[in-house]
């Protein structure tokens, strides 16, 4: 009988043991992994925003270079669309937004995020001349199932479209996931977001835009309630709570000859 007791302690010591040593490899292995996995994030991140540049297909392989070369992150106050300082490859709009101190509830959340962040990463697309060709904002809006982020591409005019590119979702493949199709991507390119009297005009036609309609983009068949996330996303991001203050100043820049 004492045998068996000793027998049976041993294994819960071997057990035990056998335990610390996987947790603390599992711990060793996730502190490796950290900075490999952050940096895979931002290329991920560089490559959405290429895309949204019309730049992805000229940089080829060269990701990092061809960002670094043509796209200038740049930091700004949301609610006075001011430039501020900060750290634009670090900054991540979902975690300043459970942070109360760095954020704030919109007063007409059509795009569904309950919290804003009080500052956005903007990136302004250069050529080879320093001139700015296209600008290009995150956006992040509710789908059906979650949250859906990506990026717009607009022209120095702040109105129309070069792109429009989602980067992160969980919509219904076949429906909503559509919203990655190249076909329904390609609508895009020349819209207008917004009409003569500058209100916002962009929408999501279902059944199909009318052809010649620069406000109009075919919504997605069989997903009525992604189309709208993305309608009410756009309407929400390219107003007063959104990018509304950096788009009226960025204009106004643009037209004295600032930019």
């Amino acid at each position: 009988m004492s045998s068996n007791k000793e027998t049976f302690g041993k294994t819960l010591i071997f057990v035990f043991i056998v335990c610390l040593v996987c947790a603390a490899l599992v711990s060793i292995s996730a502190v490796g992994l950290k900075p490999l996995q952050t940096s895979n994030r931002l290329l991920d991140k560089q490559t959405k925003i290429l895309e949204a540049a019309g730049l992805l297909e000229q940089a080829g392989k060269d990701v990092k270079g061809t960002y670094a070369k043509y796209i200038e992150a740049k930091m700004i106050d949301l609610d006075s669309g001011d430039f501020v300082e900060g750290n634009t490859d670090m900054f991540d709009e979902r975690r300043d937004s459970r942070d109360v101190t760095k954020s704030s509830k919109p007063k007409n959340d059509i795009a569904g995020i309950n919290r804003r962040a009080d500052n956005a990463v903007i990136y302004l697309v250069k050529d080879d001349s320093g001139k700015v060709t296209t600008i290009v904002l995150p956006i992040i809006g509710s789908g059906l199932w979650d949250l859906m982020s990506g990026f717009i591409g607009l022209a120095p005019d702040l109105n129309t479209v070069r792109s429009v590119v989602y980067s992160e979702l969980k919509e219904t493949p076949g429906l909503g996931a559509e919203v990655l199709n190249p076909n329904w991507k390609a609508l895009w390119p020349g819209k207008k977001m917004f009409d003569e009297q500058n209100n916002i005009a962009i929408k999501l036609v279902k059944g199909g835009a009318k052809a010649g309609d620069v406000h109009g983009v075919d919504g997605l068949s069989g997903a009525t309630l992604t189309s709208n996330g993305v309608e009410h996303t756009l309407h929400f991001w390219l107003g007063d709570e959104g990018y509304g203050p950096f788009i009226t100043k960025f204009r106004t820049q643009l037209r004295d000859g600032g930019m």
